[in-house]
This record gives C-alpha cells, sequence and structure tokens, in this order.
C-alpha cells in the first residue's frame, strides 16, 4: 500500500503526471491554446453563419466590383510577412539570440499597424460608398452587415495582437521574461494571421 502512494505521489510530480504540467507545457502556453481554440468556435462560427446566410438568400452583391482586391491583397500579404517576421522573433529567443528578437517584434508590429492603416482605409471607401451595418446601395443589407460585423471582429484582434506585441517586446527589452513568452505570443499572431487567410478567401474572392 505504501508502495503504491509512494508511486502516485511520483507520478503525480512528475511534469506529466499532472501535478505540475498536466499537459507537458507550462500553464501560460495552455491557457493562450485554450483562448485560441475558443476563439477559433467563434470566427468558424461567423464564418458558417455567413456561409449559410448566403446560400439561403440565392443572391450577393459581386465583390470584384466593390472591394478593391489588389488593396486586400496586398494587406494579407503583409499579414503573411509579418508572421514570418515573429517566427524569426520566436527562433532567435529560443536559440539565445536576444539581440535579434525586439527588432522582429517590432517588425511584426509595423506589419500589423500596416494592414489596419489598410483597412482603415477598405472602411473609409465601404462606408464613402454609402454602406452602412445593415444597408447598403447593393441591395442585400446582410453584405455589409456580415462584412463590417466579421473584418471588424478580425482587426480588434489585430489591434490586441498590435498592443500585445508592444509590451511583449518592451518586457523582453528590460529582460523580465522568458523565451517561452515570445513563443505565446507568436502562437497568438499566427492564429490571426491564419484566420485573415479565412476571411479573405470568403468574404472576398468566393
Amino acid at each position: 500500500m505504501a508502495h503504491e502512494v509512494a508511486d502516485q505521489e511520483r507520478i503525480l510530480a512528475s511534469p506529466w503526471g499532472g501535478g505540475q504540467s498536466p499537459f507537458a507545457v507550462g500553464w501560460p502556453k495552455l491557457m493562450m491554446w485554450l483562448f485560441l481554440v475558443s476563439d477559433t468556435l467563434t470566427f468558424a462560427g461567423l464564418l458558417a453563419g455567413y456561409g449559410v446566410m448566403r446560400i439561403s438568400l440565392g443572391r450577393w452583391p459581386v465583390q470584384s466590383g466593390i472591394f478593391n482586391i489588389w488593396l486586400v491583397g496586398g494587406m494579407t500579404f503583409i499579414l503573411i510577412c509579418s508572421s514570418a517576421t515573429m517566427a524569426v522573433a520566436v527562433a532567435a529567443a529560443k536559440s539565445g539570440d536576444r539581440k535579434r528578437v525586439t527588432p522582429f517584434l517590432l517588425a511584426t508590429v509595423f506589419g500589423g499597424l500596416l494592414f489596419l492603416a489598410g483597412q482603415y482605409y477598405e472602411w473609409s471607401h465601404f462606408i464613402h460608398e454609402g454602406a452602412r451595418l445593415f444597408s447598403n446601395p447593393w441591395g442585400v443589407p446582410q453584405f455589409s452587415a456580415t462584412f463590417f460585423i466579421t473584418t471588424g471582429f478580425h482587426g480588434a484582434h489585430v489591434t490586441g495582437g498590435v498592443i500585445y506585441l508592444l509590451i511583449t517586446a518592451l518586457r523582453w527589452a528590460r529582460g523580465r521574461i522568458q523565451p517561452e513568452s515570445i513563443e505565446i505570443a507568436g502562437l497568438y499572431w499566427h492564429f490571426v494571421d491564419l484566420v485573415w487567410v479565412f476571411i479573405f478567401t470568403l468574404l472576398y474572392l468566393i
């Protein structure tokens, strides 16, 4: 009996046993993964609702005649490039190359700001054309509603990510965080980029 109790205590004390880290990852990373899973469900619900509504209506404005696809394509390219700079920052942090982390984090922030600037221009043009949340000149109110809600929700994530990365860069420069914190920030930013690829495909291209 005593032997069984000792074995149980040993297992619980191990990283894989549930006493320290039940999933063999630190709690900050685990919490980020749980947040991303829940956020994935939210975006999936928005995009699934968009698809169902569009199919049920049977008619939809031609996106190429309304959106500036070159602008949105450029925004998408910038966001993908920012994901690459984020990956470099994570790799530098893991390899101990501390001097490269902050510049690449700031480059990622710059990419995020460029994306937001493009989104601001797109929204301004869309509103100038007469689009509102529940009305637009193209005869399908749901068209502008889905656009504003979906891209606005994603834009809020990008804004939050930019602030998050700025704080992370500052804390890294002051030596207050470990490489895992850079990796966790990278998980969030890659998620934001991946979600945009789906939004770009469904809302702008199909």
